[in-house]
């Protein structure tokens, strides 16, 4: 009894001591977190400057353009005009400013918020010594995802360029083909057991203008490629790609004409070589490019199958970008405030101003702090933050893949956005001095395959699958947005598989489509 009754103080002496003991940990803690907290606000003040330097960089270009085009108008116009235009302009400009303030003060609330909630509990679980994450670990996580956004992302994009796109000197492609403008490349099978049957039939593939061919070969060694889609079938498979246009003066002068003209020549190649007529495949502006190509005439008896996907037919039925050029003064709904002179002289529209139109478009999803905060909400994961190959590789496209364009072909999208088709089904430009009406596509009796995307809120379904007012043609909806044709769907074991019939209505994919249109021929 008497040593139980001496033990007792020192038993309550040394839980002092340790909680004392914890105390003076948790006070450590408080100072580490606050170190943390300190290099977090660094890096977070960083990556926000770097994101809102990637948006704004098209913005200078476009200024200098448009200061060099208002020189011009600025002495043909009445100053009573002008200044209406101005008004009207920096009216335009201040809605759009505000939808993205809006949606970056609501990213930022939602995201601080969230944050807010987690703080507090890691406070009290340090101050009242509870189990779970402490104001240490919660400061270090943090950390942790500002690093991941700011330093490791970028670097896991840049680091994704070697597994990314076409890289035309690995083996796996053929140079089939050359003009002044373009390059014919044979698309090689990447399963070894696929043979490429010589006397099947041809699959040509036009790939768009602006952002490029690379994303028709997303990520060949993950299987989620576009074009090997239809190589690994055994089809020829054949991708005109464009020169470098800042290297090449004949594709900085490229008319629809030339286009049309060097078409018709890998067509031909085609036909002779494979011994059936082809099968064209236009994606996104490139299917329009197509289309305009196959009712000028130059293609009879080359093409008898026709496939676009996620492309605009009559840009004036794209509700969204056509309520957002309403709201621009007339007097600034020009091309020519996108376009810039080369070295040699030349003139082309800037590939980077082009896509930024798109994003001002979109501004509610596109503001550079809106984009800063989604992608912390999207790697805040309570696994550790995993970067995929996937996103590396869509954001790499989105950022390296813009291309300049040539002033003729892009009017003629221009044009399309601006003066819609006739109801007659007239297109608004012409090729060769001639008409071109979407009613030729059934005279000639050229099989169409028209692909859309249910989400996509670039090329609406409305201006997609707009020829189907006029001509029978086989309509097919993929989910998701305007890539994922490319990118989603183009994995052969995905639920809308390129190569397959999918969904309730047993939609054809394009390569089923061209699988079956060779059978039939």
């Amino acid at each position: 009894m008497m040593m139980n009754f001496y033990c007792l103080p020192w038993k309550a002496l040394s839980s002092a001591i340790r909680l004392q003991s914890r105390y003076s940990e948790n006070t450590f803690k408080f100072f580490q977190a606050a170190a943390e907290q300190v290099r977090t606000h660094q890096m977070c003040v960083s990556g926000m400057m770097s994101y809102v330097n990637e948006f704004m960089t098209p913005y200078w270009i476009a200024l200098d353009s448009f200061l060099h085009l208002e020189r011009k108008k600025i002495v043909r116009t009445l100053p009573v005009q002008t200044c209406s235009d101005y008004s009207e302009l920096m009216k335009f400009n201040s809605d759009i400013a505000k939808k993205g303030l809006r949606s970056s003060f609501s990213a930022w609330h939602d995201y601080q918020m969230k944050e807010a909630g987690k703080a507090f509990g890691a406070w009290l679980n340090t101050v009242f010594l509870r189990d779970g994450a402490d104001i240490r670990d919660h400061s270090r996580r943090q950390s942790g995802l500002m690093e991941a956004i700011v330093y490791k992302y970028p670097e896991a994009i840049r680091s994704i360029e070697p597994d990314f796109g076409f890289h035309f000197d690995n083996g796996g492609y053929v140079k089939a083909g050359e003009t002044d403008r373009f390059d014919l490349w044979q698309v090689l099978p990447t399963y070894r057991k696929a043979k490429v049957r010589e006397k099947g039939k041809p699959v040509l593939i036009a790939p768009p203008y602006v952002l490029g061919a690379s994303i028709l070969a997303f990520l060949p060694r993950e299987n989620k490629s576009f074009t090997h889609a239809f190589a690994n079938q055994g089809i020829p498979t054949y991708i005109r790609i464009m020169k470098k246009i800042e290297d090449t003066p004949p594709v900085q002068a490229m008319t629809g004409e030339d286009d049309c003209l060097d078409m018709r020549r890998f067509c031909e190649a085609l036909k002779e070589k494979h011994g059936r007529p082809v099968t064209l495949v236009g994606f996104c502006q490139g299917g329009y490019v197509s289309v305009c190509n196959l009712l000028s005439g130059e293609l009879d008896g080359l093409v008898d199958a026709f496939i676009t996907c996620v492309a605009p037919m009559d840009g004036m039925r794209s509700k969204s970008l056509i309520d957002y050029l309403s709201h621009l003064p007339p007097r600034f709904r020009d091309l020519g405030y996108a376009v810039k002179t080369l070295p040699n002289g030349n003139r082309v529209v800037d590939g980077k101003v082009m896509s930024w139109v798109y994003k001002l478009k979109s501004m509610e999803r596109e503001a550079p702090l809106f984009a800063f905060y989604r992608n912390l909400m999207m790697f805040d994961q309570p696994e550790s933050v995993r970067i995929t190959s996937t996103a590396a590789a869509l954001n790499y496209w989105l950022m390296y893949e813009r291309s300049d364009l040539p002033i003729a072909v892009t009017k003629m999208s221009f044009d399309s956005y601006t003066i819609p088709v006739t109801p007659d089904g007239t297109l608004p430009v012409k090729l060769f001095g001639r008409e071109l009406n979407f009613k030729r596509i059934k005279e000639k009796g050229i099989k169409w395959l028209l692909c859309y995307a249910a989400e996509d809120d670039l090329v609406d379904k409305d201006a997609a699958i707009a020829p189907a007012d006029f001509v029978d043609v086989e309509v097919t909806e993929f989910p998701k947005g305007h890539g994922a044709i490319a990118t989603s769907w183009s994995l052969p074991t995905s639920d809308c598989a390129l190569h397959t019939r999918f969904g309730e209505k047993k939609y054809r994919g394009p390569v089923r489509f061209a699988l079956d249109t060779e059978k039939e021929k």
